[in-house]
């Protein structure tokens, strides 16, 4: 079961396969009680795990055995070079000896893992290892909101390597997206959008910035008297007045597509690359109708809207109709199902 656990919801979803096709076998998105994570820290994992309570039951899976993840921002990573004759355990070991040269806390505040990449280019007694560090309150507080909500942890994973994992499907939909080089995510969360570039389906590049959906969110509610819950309601399922698209909608587009602009020229100047072939837009805000043509045409670059599911059957229980409309929210949660599968 890949768990997403995001600013404002609980997305949880679970894929079986066969053969090489995909099924969504579950799936459910649960509302999280306000303030109870922010900006990615949970705040309290007791409220947290009662939504992925309700999520499990909302959903009707019987999986208990679930991946979760931590944000990007949470984690430090880095590639060293480790001797190609080493076994996982000697290799394990060495690490612990030397991680403190790489990560600033004490070994005994972090949870800290590593994956080997393959040959070092530059030396072929060596192989490139990627060493992955995280606080481990970090970890820790996922683990128990899980506990809380009846599921075990299998997999704590960091979010841009579950989107990485996640391209995999993406790149299905698309041929634009399969045959680009460089490919753009954009994923438009609630208070945070997280801008990922990936050179042939693997991270070169991450940056996150304070923009996303509960700016649309608060204006709704400013605009027309509502509360928080009422206008996040109505932004979802309608019945705004008319004024509602050009004096509110339509900004807020505007707004987000000169991001999406801003995050590209962020990564332009920071890196030599090359020039983006394509731009996906993910998360929940990627919804919105017509916002990958504003796009497209802001940034002159094709674009396109994440849907992990194109290619994808599902299970009679699952409502497809909702699960298209949820599809560029689920990403993150596609990418930590599928490490089922790993």
């Amino acid at each position: 079961m890949g768990v997403d656990i995001s600013s404002t919801s609980i997305k949880l979803l679970e894929l079986a396969r066969s053969g090489n096709r995909y099924r969504v076998e579950s799936y459910s998105v649960e509302p999280l009680p306000p303030n109870s994570v922010i900006e990615k820290t949970i705040t309290d994992p007791q409220l947290v795990g009662e939504a992925i309570g309700r999520a499990v039951k909302k959903s009707g899976t019987r999986t208990r055995f679930a991946a979760c993840a931590v944000a990007g921002s949470a984690v430090i990573t880095k590639i060293i070079s480790m001797p190609a004759n080493l076994s996982d355990e000697e290799m394990e070991g060495q690490i612990q000896i030397e991680a403190d040269q790489y990560i600033p806390y004490a070994l005994d505040e972090i949870s800290l893992d590593f994956h080997v990449l393959g040959p070092s280019p530059t030396d072929p007694g060596k192989v490139d290892v990627l060493l992955a560090a995280s606080r481990s309150d970090n970890v820790d507080v996922r683990v128990a909101a899980l506990e809380v909500g009846g599921l075990q942890a299998k997999v704590v994973d960091v979010e841009v390597f579950a989107l990485e994992n996640a391209m995999t499907l993406l790149s299905g939909q698309n041929t634009a997206m399969a045959q680009a080089r460089l490919v753009a995510v954009m994923d438009v969360g609630a208070t945070t959008s997280t801008l990922s570039v990936l050179e042939n389906s693997k991270i070169i590049y991450t940056r996150e910035q304070i923009f996303g959906g509960r700016q649309l969110t608060d204006e709704i509610q400013r605009r027309y008297g509502l509360s928080y819950e009422e206008a996040g309601l109505a932004k979802r399922q309608g019945g705004l007045p008319d004024n509602y698209e050009p004096e509110v909608l339509r900004p807020f587009m505007e707004s987000m597509a000169q991001e999406i602009h801003r995050a590209l020229q962020f990564f332009y100047s920071a890196n030599q690359s090359g020039a983006v072939e394509h731009v996906v837009i993910a998360g929940g805000c990627a919804s919105i109708a017509g916002i990958d043509v504003l796009v497209q045409n802001r940034i002159e670059t094709t674009t396109s809207i994440a849907n992990p599911f194109s290619q994808m059957t599902a299970a009679p229980r699952v409502r497809s109709q909702a699960l298209m409309n949820d599809a560029p929210a689920l990403v993150i949660a596609a990418g930590l199902a599928l490490r089922s599968f790993n």
